[in-house]
């Protein structure tokens, strides 16, 4: 399998799929080429029918979309455990990771995902709160109904979809609740988290429109 992405430090999409097979233990190449300064590549015509990373090629198929990747690897590797086994926890997590797929629109973009960026308030709008509100609420609910130290207990889908809000809530200081700290400390501490990170940070390539 051949995973398309962008610049670890902004692309959020791109972390989603990456961070989750990371996670898993999968052996797959990863081909990374950087945005242009207007947030794109021409390039990434090339192989992604939408113009837009992240791209998963394994073998004849291509899949698009992050969370259309996810549910790809969960079917092909179902041992794996990309969503929850119980089956009432697995709808769980996929209501909340198509909630994070289709929805908040002000977080994404008044704070976008920046790996390396100081932690600093900016002046948000009211979306964002209530995106930051919705996000708390989530959270907390998800740990304490299934104990942690991720969404749901183990690492699933769900935790990949958040992973760049993690970024987000940390970098631009948007939350202070226990329920935040404790999963942020969990993800960022989680060894593909790191790899990516670390990654990330070493790259040089400046995107104006991403630095928030």
């Amino acid at each position: 399998m051949k995973l398309y992405i962008g610049n670890k430090n902004y692309s959020s999409w791109s972390f989603r799929p990456w961070i989750a097979m990371a996670a898993k233990g999968l052996d797959f190449e990863e081909e990374l080429i950087p945005f242009d300064d207007a947030g794109g590549n021409p390039k990434f015509r090339e192989f992604s029918p939408t113009g837009k990373v992240p791209v998963l090629v394994d073998g004849d198929l291509v899949i698009w979309e992050s969370l259309a990747i996810l549910e790809y690897l969960a079917d092909r590797l179902p041992d794996l455990g990309f969503w929850p086994q119980d089956m009432a926890a697995r709808a769980h997590a996929r209501s909340v990771a198509n909630e994070m797929h289709g929805g908040f629109s002000g977080i994404r973009n008044e704070c976008p995902m920046n790996m390396r960026r100081e932690i600093r308030a900016i002046a948000i709008g009211d979306q964002t709160k209530r995106d930051v509100a919705r996000i708390e609420d989530i959270w907390a609910g998800c740990l304490n109904r299934y104990g942690g130290p991720f969404l749901f207990g183990e690492f699933t889908n769900a935790d990949a979809m958040f992973a760049p809000v993690v970024n987000r809530l940390e970098k631009y200081a948007l939350s202070e609740t226990e329920a935040v700290r404790t999963y942020t400390a969990a993800m960022k501490a989680h060894p593909a988290w790191k790899r990516w990170e670390e990654a990330a940070l070493a790259e040089t390539w400046i995107v104006p429109a991403d630095e928030a």
